[in-house]
């Protein structure tokens, strides 16, 4: 076991250190955590957060715990190490507790503005096919072979990212995928992570606010991290801004393009179409040239398809668990389709939820669905991502028939409010527009003005994919997901 004075030698040799209270005796470390209502006998605790609360210390003291690390000193009855970046120590010293995971298993991080949960499964789907089971870190879920739940952040903290990849390791995970977002890289959640593999699929502007990214430079420079300490590179060659992506993936020992645009990537993905329920592509690369295909809808996912082969390829997997995996592979939430019996009404629940994947989507669906009018069932979020009410405003108008506003994760803000700013957005490409206070209520009006139009739609409801959570108020409330009310309003509609 690991004693107070070990972390406090660690933390002065990575120049973290400031000073140490010390209360006197050297107990062993036996937890560590930052959530005061998980401390217990033995644990060091974290005091982080512009919201932390010294009553916090004080719960995790009176439950056991035996120092703690800060960028002040408290008045407590335990020791406190006391640091300059309480991020960075509280990782060095997350990753000194749980022995290194992150050197003994295998690790691909992918991120990006869109596609960076369909990608982790798409990859997890190849390496299941392989070699059995993989971990993952998701915005859909976390696997870490003890645990398996629904997350509801895309990546934890630091500490909890160590404990799943301890975790992993301990039930011989033999890869782990964890979905890196820009917060995550940019505040240290994922800091001495070696990413074996790393992955930056497209870039856009997205979280510019004054809580996340204050600009898209930001944002940018926040995404490339992830080649930082990385061995193998992938980049997108098709995404914005390729040029300086490439110069930044430099920086790792080998790079590996895709596109399905320029032949001379590493993995060109090449005639595409969509037929008998499926979409099907070929891919050329120095090792082979084979066909492959994907029961996902969303012409858009062949990229996400591409890197998913480059990265398994590096790792040695077979073509023949490629084709299968991609074959088999389902991502909970993204792309999920449903339609009604007399064929008119089509239902695509999926996350989107920026300028990005809002423009892929809509761009997809008209090349799928060309007899059919598009409806689309959106909202923004309150208090964070506010650039999102001009780009989902714009593109709704300039791609969508019929458009209604519902609530997403208002936060404090009033869902009136944000709907009317994202409707001013709307209004200049003269399109009708619905609002409502209702999530459900919003679904199930669309569904109603299909059936009473006559007309073939596709319902595009985005934004939450399976989540089962709104955050309204300070609070998360429990609510079906949109896939829980596609299921309902598709048998609701066929029983008209």
């Amino acid at each position: 076991m690991k004693h107070i004075s070990d972390y406090v030698s660690l933390l002065e040799k990575e120049g973290l250190l400031v000073g140490f209270d010390n209360k006197g005796e050297d107990y062993e470390v036996a937890g560590y955590t930052f959530n005061s209502k998980l401390a217990t006998k033995g644990t060091l605790f974290v005091c982080k957060g512009a919201a932390f609360k010294e009553d916090y210390l004080k719960e995790a003291v009176k439950s056991g715990a035996v120092a703690y690390i800060s960028e002040k000193a408290y008045d407590a009855d335990v020791s406190g190490i006391i640091v300059n970046n309480i991020r960075v120590a509280m990782a060095v010293a997350a990753e000194f507790y749980q022995d290194y995971p992150q050197k003994q298993i295998p690790i691909v991080g992918v991120t990006g503005t869109k596609g960076k949960s369909t990608t982790c499964y798409y990859i997890k789907a190849i390496l299941d096919e392989y070699e059995e089971r993989c971990g993952i870190i998701s915005t859909i879920e976390t696997d870490n072979g003890t645990d398996r739940f629904e997350s509801h952040i895309t990546t934890p903290e630091s500490p909890e990212v160590y404990t799943h990849l301890r975790k992993a390791v301990d039930n011989k995970l033999p890869h782990m995928i964890i979905e890196s977002s820009s917060q995550a890289l940019k505040y240290d959640r994922l800091y001495d992570v070696d990413f074996d593999i790393g992955v930056m699929l497209n870039i856009s502007p997205d979280h510019i606010s004054a809580i996340e990214h204050p600009d898209f430079d930001d944002y940018f420079e926040s995404k490339l991290k992830i080649y930082d300490k990385c061995k193998h590179a992938i980049v997108n060659l098709d995404c914005d801004h390729a040029d300086v992506v490439l110069t930044r993936a430099k920086r790792c020992e080998d790079v590996t393009t895709v596109s399905t645009k320029d032949p001379s990537a590493d993995f060109y993905g090449y005639d595409i179409r969509k037929e008998d329920g499926k979409i099907s592509f070929r891919v050329k690369s120095e090792k082979f040239d084979e066909a492959f295909d994907i029961t996902m809808p969303g012409l858009f996912n062949v990229e996400n398809a591409l890197v998913a082969i480059a990265a398994t390829s590096i790792w040695g997997v077979s073509v023949s668990a490629m084709q299968s995996g991609l074959h088999k592979a389902r991502t909970s939430g993204r792309m999920e389709f449903y339609e009604s019996k007399d064929k008119r009404l089509a239902i695509i629940v999926d996350y989107a939820h920026n300028k990005l994947s809002f423009d892929k989507l809509f761009e997809s669906v008209r090349v799928e669905y060309p007899e059919h009018k598009i409806s689309v069932v959106f909202g923004c979020p309150g208090c964070k991502a506010t650039i999102r009410r001009h780009d989902l405003g714009v593109s709704a108008g300039e791609n969508c028939d019929y458009i209604y506003l519902v609530p997403e994760d208002p936060a404090t803000e009033d869902i009136w409010e944000i709907n009317r700013i994202v409707e001013e957005y709307i209004k200049p490409y003269n399109k009708p527009v619905k609002s409502f206070d209702d999530r459900g209520k919003g679904l199930r009006q669309a569904m109603l003005d299909t059936y009473e139009s006559g007309e073939k739609r596709v319902l595009l409801i985005t934004g939450k994919g399976n989540e089962t959570r709104q955050f309204i108020n300070h609070v998360y409330v429990d609510c079906p997901s949109d896939i829980d009310y596609a299921k309902m309003y598709i048998e609701e509609y066929d029983c008209m």
